[in-house]
């Protein structure tokens, strides 16, 4: 029987990055919570148990109680107002907006570099040929909003770290760990999240051979 009120449920080889997303946010807050991975591979999040529990049938999905919710950025929202503590949004309103900007940005746009550049290449070290043309564009637009959000190369987007900061890291983590060109200061951006102890816990995650 689970130990904790919390269950977080994530992909078995730990690669997706909206369940990093969560699973960060669950650490910042200091929050217990029991870790149950799930073969995508093998089909595992369609499994009838996962289906009743998840209604979206994906990871994440953080269970509270007889609360079930899944997408990540609703999860962090969610887990942020019902643990204000420690927050992981800034406290100003516009600033909050805007990080919930760039989550929404990041999980609708770009799909080219989401197709081109698998977190397998962040968290297995895979090796990707040249950008299309049109991950081009994309990797461009990445870069051009990032270097206007970073203006003046901040160490993080809003002030005090927020969530935004690290799925703007994991995105450009695309790109930088596969060798594809990007510019110095946001190489240098990215490799300070990076060294985040929750980021890096997540890093470290004992994975599976491919």
């Amino acid at each position: 029987m689970s130990q904790s009120p919390l269950r977080l449920y994530v992909d078995s080889l730990f690669t997706s990055p909206y369940a990093m997303s969560v699973f960060v946010t669950l650490r910042e807050k200091g929050l217990a919570f029991d870790l149950i991975t799930l073969d995508l591979d093998a089909a595992q999040n369609q499994a009838a148990d996962f289906v009743r529990l998840s209604v979206t049938q994906r990871v994440p999905t953080l269970v509270a109680g007889d609360f079930a919710l899944s997408e990540s950025s609703a999860i962090t929202e969610y887990l942020e107002e019902v643990y204000p503590e420690t927050a992981v949004y800034p406290a100003d309103s516009r600033l909050r907006a805007r990080a919930r900007q760039v989550q929404a940005w990041l999980r609708s746009d770009l799909l080219p570099i989401r197709e081109e550049r698998s977190t397998r290449v962040v968290f297995y070290g895979q090796q990707m040929p040249p950008l299309s043309s049109i991950a081009e564009a994309a990797a461009s637009r990445l870069i051009s909003a990032a270097q206007a959000l970073l203006a003046g190369n901040p160490t993080n987007l809003f002030g005090e770290w927020s969530i935004a900061d690290l799925d703007l890291a994991i995105m450009l983590n695309r790109l930088i760990l596969n060798g594809d060109h990007v510019p110095a200061e946001l190489v240098a951006y990215a490799q300070h999240q990076w060294q985040r102890p929750s980021v890096q816990e997540w890093v470290n995650q004992p994975r599976p051979a491919l």
